[in-house]
């Protein structure tokens, strides 16, 4: 009996064909803008409404947030690293995301912004006094470009634990006893957003706020209509950031999906997640790792279901590497874990879903028949 040969690489890379490191095709998007009015320097913080912050504040201790503020009205979060606060939540009716702050890289750049795009400069009332330039992105979600006047200082870390790694014989009458406790938060690392006006978005962070694409996703047939799906990193030159910082991606809503959190190494995302779970929250989806980026990564639900993630271990790219472009699969989410859940992926059908789905295809945005099956197609691919 004759068997056909299998090739040896095959077995070893199976996911070697979800990114091209050939990049684009001619024609294609560039990912990048040729002269954008600043570069900002990095993710800032995110804003929220929620009408229970004391529920808000013991879920974040949980998770790993240390408090940077708290007055009656507003709640700000933070890692374990010198700079701002991560994450600001006020009080509200409903909970909701409101929008991003990012760092500009010096004050001029609020002064330049504001001159581009017809704005004001304003002062801020964050932890440490600052100022901003409040624009909104052609989704119409709120984006703020930042100059803080003053840094938080450093807190203490969770220290990684010293690994043995065959012969790296590091550790030796020691053993190893990861307490089971939250997950210490060190930074904000990305943002996910959900968008009916992919393209006008994606074009408007590299051409406003100077920002690079370091991986695009599209839909199986359809890679001649352009991609659906940006990892965009903010462009500090030489200097290697995190792989994105923001992503977009096309779809009928317009909102929140989901944002991340640096934890110090994976057994701080297990332990912090056997924590979690004892309390009685949700995991979403795994613990595994990524593909684009390549983060160890663990999500979660919080009390009002918005999805957030500890993840470790991220890819860090300086300005001299090209986009990458890969099919657009659920299977191609994750290089290792269990299998991407339906709470992950969005697809749980709703009412309020199915909304979204006949208000996006009667609207003048970038969703269509055509565009709707491919993106279905691909999450149960």
């Amino acid at each position: 009996m004759s068997h056909t040969p299998v090739d040896r690489a095959d077995l070893l890379t199976p996911h070697r064909d979800l990114h091209n490191e050939s990049g684009a095709l001619r024609g294609e998007h560039p990912g990048r803008s040729r002269n954008p009015v600043i570069k900002v320097a990095d993710l800032a913080w995110l804003e929220f409404e929620k009408p229970d912050p004391d529920r808000a504040e013991v879920f974040a201790r949980d998770f790993g947030f240390a408090i940077a503020a708290r007055t009656e009205r507003e709640l700000w979060l933070r890692g374990t690293f010198a700079g701002s606060p991560c994450v600001v939540i006020r009080r509200g009716q409903t909970s909701r995301f409101i929008g991003t702050a990012f760092h500009a890289a010096e004050r001029a750049d609020l002064d330049r912004l504001a001159r581009a795009t017809g704005s004001d400069v304003r002062d801020i009332d964050v932890p440490g006094g600052g100022q901003s330039v409040a624009l909104l992105d052609p989704s119409g979600f709120p984006v703020r470009v930042v100059h803080c006047a003053q840094q938080l200082p450093a807190l203490s870390e969770q220290q990684p634990l010293v690994l043995n790694t065959g012969v790296g014989r590091r550790r030796t009458n020691a053993t190893q006893r990861p307490p089971r406790e939250p997950s210490r938060i060190q930074r904000l690392g990305h943002v996910v957003l959900e968008t009916r006006v992919f393209m006008r978005a994606l074009d408007w962070y590299l051409d406003t706020l100077g920002m690079i694409v370091s991986d695009f996703l599209f839909l199986d047939g359809q890679r001649g209509r352009g991609p659906t799906m940006a990892f965009i990193r903010c462009d500090q030159g030489s200097l290697a950031v995190d792989h994105h910082t923001l992503a977009l991606h096309l779809g009928p809503g317009t909102g929140y999906v989901h944002s991340a959190y640096q934890v110090t190494d994976l057994d701080a995302i297990a332990a912090g997640g056997e924590y979690l779970a004892e309390r009685g929250y949700r995991r979403s989806w795994g613990i595994g790792r990524h593909i684009q980026g390549s983060q160890l990564f663990d999500y979660w639900r919080d009390p009002d279901r918005f999805m957030l993630e500890h993840f470790a271990d991220g890819d860090l790219f300086s300005c001299d590497l090209e986009p990458g472009w890969a099919p657009m699969s659920a299977s191609g989410l994750a290089q290792w874990g269990p299998p991407v859940t339906r709470d992950f992926l969005g697809a749980n059908p709703s009412p309020s879903r199915l909304r979204e789905v006949m208000t996006a295809l009667r609207g003048d945005n970038e969703l269509d028949p055509a565009r709707l099956l491919g993106l279905m197609k691909a999450m149960s691919s």
